[in-house]
């Protein structure tokens, strides 16, 4: 694991990365800055390049901010070499203690009900939780949905800083053809729009009469995370119901699992990504763990598996 700043004396970090990865194509590199909109933009360009991951620098020195970089760190190198969670003071022991790396496996699509259907009632919403691995992963999702999914919105928390959420939305924008969009409070949901959990905020969805709206808010980190993706799976869970299909990619720890159980007792579906194709098997082996899955596939096949089910059941 190596953790490469951006801004560097001779030869800066977007410059040394692909000397790196040509030298050690198998190493897991973090690249570390400050959170300026220009190097969030070169940290999102990072991780096309074959950056694994990113992570802000503290502004201070001191306090509170200081013990989170050391936390966020710890956590990602440990989950980057396989090791599962660090357990720390506050964490309880049986979600954060540290469990053996085993052999990733490909596991495929699930018997399905109703002839192959998600639910032949139709689809009205696609929501999309992620982390560590998540902007390479949405990338590709999205650009295999080009031309797809207008009639429906579409939900993503990725766990990023704020200004980072700024440039995913750019690049969903591109990889989609679809207009993507930090959420924003009291926007009205729209079809064929993709909507982002700004950083630092929770998003969640909410009827108002015959409309449905976004609505964002910095109630308490869940699972160490904000935005988290639990609270807009729970919210869109009551809003959508069975028409919902929730999908977890790549990511550390268990954020959306809760929120999973919330879309499966209400009849939604849940999707995962295969343990072979992700960055991180954290948040995908929960939700599969717990049961909750009708469909683990590799990253490649979930977007023609999600257009054939929206597409095939209006």
């Amino acid at each position: 694991v190596i953790l490469l700043d951006i801004e560097m004396p001779v030869m800066d970090g977007i410059t040394a990365l692909p000397e790196l990865v040509k030298v050690a194509p198998k190493a897991k590199i973090i690249m570390a800055s400050t959170l300026t909109l220009r190097n969030a933009a070169v940290s999102m360009q990072a991780l096309s390049l074959g950056a694994t991951d990113y992570l802000t620098k503290p502004t201070s020195k001191v306090g509170g901010e200081v013990a989170l970089f050391y936390r966020e760190l710890i956590t990602k190198i440990y989950a980057l070499m396989g090791r599962g969670l660090p357990v720390f003071a506050d964490a309880k022991p049986e979600v954060a203690a540290p469990v053996a790396a085993a052999p990733k496996t490909v596991m495929r699509v699930s018997p399905l009900p109703f002839g192959g259907k998600l639910n032949p009632m139709g689809l009205h919403a696609l929501a999309i939780a992620s982390s560590t691995g998540g902007p390479q992963a949405l990338m590709q999702f999205f650009g295999q949905i080009k031309g797809h999914l207008a009639h429906v919105p579409v939900f993503i928390t990725q766990h990023m800083p704020p200004t980072f959420t700024t440039i995913l939305a750019e690049q969903v924008s591109k990889a989609s053809g679809h207009t993507a969009t930090e959420a924003k409070e009291g926007m009205e949901v729209k079809p064929g729009t993709i909507y982002i959990a700004p950083g630092d905020y929770h998003m969640i969805a909410e009827r108002a009469d015959t409309r449905v709206v976004v609505r964002i808010n910095q109630n308490p980190p869940e699972n160490f995370c904000r935005p988290a993706a639990d609270p807009m799976l729970r919210s869109l869970a009551q809003v959508y119901g069975s028409h919902l299909v929730a999908m977890v990619l790549t990511g550390m720890g268990q954020d959306g699992m809760e929120g999973a159980k919330d879309v499966v007792n209400k009849g939604g579906s849940v999707l995962a990504q295969d343990e072979a194709s992700c960055v991180v098997y954290g948040m995908p082996k929960a939700v599969v763990e717990n049961g909750l899955c009708k469909v683990v596939l590799p990253l490649a096949e979930l977007a023609p598996f999600v257009i054939q089910q929206f597409e095939g059941a209006r």
